[in-house]
């Protein structure tokens, strides 16, 4: 009876210190920096902890804890990079264009979890689903774009599309995951014989372009040449109207002038202008006055007289 007494106290004692060491590992739990915690309550979700340090609950098992990370993932779609290991998975990436053509496209999908309970107990497997749902989008996407676009300068917008189809694909299946970035790696044709035929097309297209720039350039050379040289005439052209028109202003005063003289004494006048006439007609010619009454010509010989005065001072100096 002692023993078996002793047996129940002994066996007594070490379950209350198995269920105190329970008591006592399960009540106390720390949340790191990196980290977030879901309390749950025989199981179901009760609260969420994102503050880091040392926190208290009920033991287990009326209270349990799961950590997820508060970090940033990578999710690489079409290959894998393990330990400098490169694989890929040309039937996942492999899709079709708007214009029919077949590419090989892989991305980078940068996401985190910001609500641990949706993302722990909304979807069997987030992360597949999130890796089905990229695959939905970047094919949707590409399916939508044309081969120049995905292969050249349209990655920019793929990029921010399949970003944003995500993102609704995401918050539709509402799993408790946001979708930061989207990164595309590699857009390629799917052999080496369409790459050189497509590299082939570029290049024609890069030249055609070069010369459309070329002609374009040419253009407005000539056109800016051909604008100067009309603003050119079209300058000399009112600068001609305008002389023209004050000298015609001018050639009016001067006739207006003459006509009142002419009417004051019209003999003279007229006489006048039939001197300036021969003299702007003949510039070199000697001009004579006569007069002629019918009986004797009287001749003056005006000309013989202007060249004979400036003789007379040279003599009178060679005399003093």
């Amino acid at each position: 009876m002692v023993s078996l007494k002793k047996i129940y106290i002994t066996t007594g004692l070490t379950l209350l210190i198995i269920i105190l060491g329970i008591v006592a590992f399960t009540t106390w739990y720390t949340v790191d920096e990196s980290d977030q915690a879901v309390i749950l309550t025989f199981g179901k979700v009760d609260e969420t902890i994102t503050e880091p340090g040392l926190h208290v609950k009920m033991p287990w098992p009326i209270q349990s804890v799961e950590k997820v990370s508060k970090e940033t993932f990578s999710l690489q779609f079409g290959y894998s990079d393990k330990d400098g290991v490169e694989e890929d998975y040309p039937k996942d990436t492999k899709m079709i264009t708007g214009d029919e053509n077949i590419v090989l496209a892989d991305l980078v999908v940068q996401w985190k979890i910001t609500d641990p309970q949706k993302y722990l107990y909304n979807a069997d497997n987030p992360n597949e689903l999130l890796y089905d749902s990229t695959s939905a989008a970047l094919r949707s996407i590409i399916g939508n774009s044309r081969i120049d676009d995905a292969l050249t300068s349209g990655k920019a917008e793929i990029e921010a599309n399949v970003r944003e189809l995500l993102a609704h694909l995401i918050e539709k299946y509402d799993i408790g995951i946001s979708v930061l970035a989207v990164k595309l790696q590699d857009v390629e044709l799917p052999n080496a014989e369409v790459r050189k035929a497509f590299t082939a097309v570029t290049d024609a297209r890069e030249t055609m372009n070069t010369k459309n720039n070329e002609a374009k350039k040419y253009e407005n050379q000539r056109m800016n040449e051909a604008e100067g040289e009309i603003a050119a005439i079209k300058s000399a052209a009112e600068g001609e109207k305008a002389a023209r028109t004050e000298r015609a202003r001018g050639d009016v005063a001067v006739f207006d002038k003459l006509y009142a003289e002419y009417k004051n004494n019209p003999d003279i006048t007229r006489e006048r202008l039939v001197i300036e006439t021969l003299e702007q007609v003949l510039p070199h010619a000697e001009i004579y006055i006569m007069n002629d009454d019918g009986n004797t010509m009287k001749y003056f010989p005006i000309r013989a007289l202007e060249k004979e005065q400036p003789k007379a001072p040279a003599e009178s100096e060679g005399e003093q």
